[in-house]
């Protein structure tokens, strides 16, 4: 490895928009691993600048640093990921993705519906829901949430 392909937290910082302590964070949460100098600072490998961008963008889209993690340990350590290994994270999330565009596309129309409807009464909403009954169903707005 050539001194020039390692970044110093700094400048992982600049290039990725984040700050030093979110990268650390991330650090703590094994989501990147730099390696240490003599001087025990930290360097990155200059590819994980796009481990980082892609975390940004992930949880930017809704996944949480669980499901990032678990994607992540199907990367390979000590290397720079290939195309091909970013086409598996790829393929991986692409479920989770599908799923929670789904769930949004739910959530727009029952909102179109409720916002539109004009019955402007509890006593003929489609989603009014009576006495609380919905309550032993679970937190949240259960008429939305499908489990």
């Amino acid at each position: 490895m050539r001194k020039t392909d390692l970044i110093a937290i700094g400048e992982m910082a600049r290039r990725t928009g984040l700050s030093v302590s979110a990268i650390r964070f991330y650090e703590d949460k094994k989501l990147v691993e730099p390696v240490r100098t003599g001087g025990n600072q930290r360097r990155f490998l200059r590819s994980d600048i796009r481990r980082v961008s892609f975390i940004r963008i992930a949880q930017q889209l809704g996944l949480t640093l669980g499901e990032i993690e678990a994607e992540f340990a199907k990367l390979p350590h000590g290397r720079t990921p290939t195309a091909r290994d970013w086409q598996s994270i790829s393929k991986g999330i692409r479920g989770v993705l599908d799923a929670k565009i789904a769930e949004l596309q739910r959530t727009r129309d029952a909102l179109d519906g409720c916002i539109g409807c004009g019955c402007l009464s509890l006593k003929t909403c489609a989603i009014y829901n009576d006495n609380d009954h919905l309550a032993a169903k679970g937190p949240g707005p259960r008429q939305l949430i499908l489990d």
